[in-house]
């Protein structure tokens, strides 16, 4: 049975922290958001999308983002994610926030070094037991040089340090044409807000029903 794993991240992996974010310094916070569900229950996902499209009257065709959406849209969100997730046991919603002020400087000058193991640590786990874990992600937002880095360092972790013969299947998408990208994003914008803006009211809707994985938190 294969797995879809769909993506997204919030954040930025710089390091200026002279500077407020979004006043020319860097996000305080990272997150990585998956929701993981078997293939053939991909369609829940696009039924929650359809139902924000139409509360917020969205054109099918446009991309909405989780930035653009309201607190109680978001708060809408959550609690259609939490029914899905007490109907579908078997659909996963894990994550992982850094809090980048803690990380050592030497991690600093690499960035793909922290991003890699930020998936390593949230992510294989959680998905080990399956024979095809399909990777799906928004082409345009992974924050790393290579995408094959990525994936050959996840297959890697996964067949010596996990033991595991499962098959990593790396699929790039445009998030405009794949509605649970879009939803993965809502997810992850809600999450990170928590962490980055204080905004918690729709995480802590979701908060008892999702994985979540914090890193140089002190």
């Amino acid at each position: 049975m294969a797995i879809n794993v769909y993506l997204d991240e919030s954040g930025d992996l710089g390091w200026k922290f002279s500077a407020p974010f979004r006043k020319g310094g860097s996000s305080r916070y990272m997150t990585i958001a998956f929701v993981i569900c078997p293939s053939e229950k991909k369609h829940f996902l696009k039924r929650i999308v359809s139902k924000v499209y139409t509360r917020i009257e969205a054109a099918p065709s446009t991309e909405v983002k989780g930035s653009s959406l309201n607190l109680s849209d978001k708060e809408f969100v959550a609690k259609q994610t939490v029914n899905l997730l007490q109907k579908h046991p078997d659909i996963k919603i894990v994550y992982i926030t850094v809090q980048k002020e803690n990380v050592e400087l030497h991690i600093q000058s690499d960035k793909n070094l922290i991003y890699n193991y930020m998936m390593r640590l949230a992510l294989l786990k959680e998905v080990d037991q399956f024979p095809v874990i399909n990777l799906i992600r928004d082409n345009k937002s992974v924050k790393i040089k290579s995408g094959n880095t990525l994936i050959n360092y996840l297959q890697t972790e996964l067949y010596f340090s996990h033991g595991s013969s499962a098959k990593l299947v790396d699929i790039p998408s445009d998030s405009k044409a794949v509605q649970n990208l879009v939803f993965i994003d809502w997810i992850n914008n809600l999450i990170w807000g928590h962490y980055e803006d204080k905004n918690s009211s729709p995480y802590n809707i979701l908060r008892t029903h999702i994985h979540s994985n914090q890193l140089f938190f002190r």
